[in-house]
């Protein structure tokens, strides 16, 4: 009998040591003059995989591609065909983020949020003041700051119906009545660039000071943003996206510290409304059932990124300005530069990036 329970016993410690959980690696930070480099080789990654990475970079106008793992950077690319030897592009060469810069605005709002400086719920024109567009005092009240984090403002987003012809105008006139707040899903980049005003208003910065302040010198980022017409463009280097990367990798955290509360990262990557389900806080998600597109009401069946993991988020913007996160590889994945693809984000780049990833990562 005795022989029966040493038996049980060491069974059973060897199917408990077995059951143990991988342990968690270690998230490195980059210093401001250090990044540390990860071989493919020993990570078990294919490194003849990056000579068809480095030709599809040539043949859509990429300028950068770079992957971290764990925050120590595994690949590292740059490239440009019609950029000369005097100018080519570089780790130090800046680049706009178009509208994957929506994202670092979100990311700023949930800043003011945890500084008790925004409040997602109160309506915008307690910060706009009202009259902000041309909808009735009624229509315009139900307007909040969180309808304008998830793209449910209600607001006109089709340009042959603003009296400008552009829905980037931020002019009460341009800012017309579609549907009452919360009840349409509709990409609208005018109800999105007032978010600058909002966070003006509360925390009496302007958005490049209190970015500064409170994102870019605490991780180590440079770039700013600039206006191109009504728009707000943010600009900067490939590493300092990818530490922005790394940031939201690390639920809002730099080596310990909180930049952006956890609670809001964690809504910044999920469903935030009912329309449209790959679309969070200013923050596309991939693993959906469906997905909604810039510029149309069609539910897309289907993830968004098919070839990516499901547990993706990311920011997105015209002629692929990508900037992908992987929770559950530890992964930051941006590429920047042009492309020939239409619309206000770039799907079928994200897309293409992945199929010439996954053969190297060995998906």
């Amino acid at each position: 009998m005795r022989r029966i329970l040493l038996g049980i016993l060491l069974l059973a410690a060897g199917c408990s040591k077995k059951s143990d959980p991988a342990p968690t690696p270690t998230v490195y930070y980059p210093t401001a003059a250090t990044w540390e480099t990860v071989t493919l080789a020993s990570l078990g990654w294919k490194e003849s995989g990056l000579t068809d990475l480095r030709t599809w970079m040539q043949g859509n106008g990429s300028r950068a591609v770079l992957v971290l793992v764990n925050g120590k950077i595994a690949i590292e690319e740059y490239a440009g065909k019609e950029l000369t030897t005097a100018n080519s592009f570089s780790a130090n060469s800046f680049w706009y983020w178009a509208s994957a810069g929506k994202t670092l605005t979100s990311a700023l709002v949930g800043i003011a949020e945890g500084e008790g400086k925004i409040n997602l719920q109160a309506k915008t024109s307690d910060y706009l003041g009202t009259g902000w567009t041309s909808l009735t005092p009624d229509q315009e009240a139900k307007i909040t700051v969180l309808h304008q984090l998830t793209m449910t403002t209600g607001l006109e987003d089709y340009a042959t119906a603003n009296p400008s012809g552009d829905t980037d105008c931020t002019t009460p006139a341009c800012l017309i009545y579609k549907a009452d707040a919360g009840t349409r899903w509709a990409y609208h980049n005018a109800a999105y660039t007032l978010l600058d005003g909002v966070i003006t208003t509360a925390t009496g910065k302007t958005i490049n000071s209190y970015a500064s302040d409170k994102l870019l010198k605490p991780i180590g980022m440079a770039g700013s943003y600039f206006k191109s017409g009504y728009n707000n463009v943010f600009y900067s280097s490939a590493r300092s996206m990818a530490r922005f990367g790394l940031l939201l990798l690390s639920d809002g955290k730099w080596d310990g510290t909180t930049v952006i509360p956890a609670a809001y990262v964690s809504k910044m990557k999920t469903t935030s409304q009912s329309f449209n389900q790959s679309y969070g806080y200013l923050t596309w998600l991939n693993g959906k059932a469906s997905f909604m597109v810039p510029q149309s009401q069609v539910v897309v069946p289907g993830a968004l990124c098919p070839g990516a993991p499901a547990d993706m988020f990311t920011a997105l913007g015209k002629n692929g300005q990508i900037l992908n996160v992987v929770p559950s590889l530890g992964l930051v994945v941006l590429r920047m530069g042009d492309s020939s693809e239409n619309g206000l984000v770039s799907f079928t780049v994200g897309n293409e990036l992945w199929a010439k990833l996954n053969p190297i990562i060995g998906r």
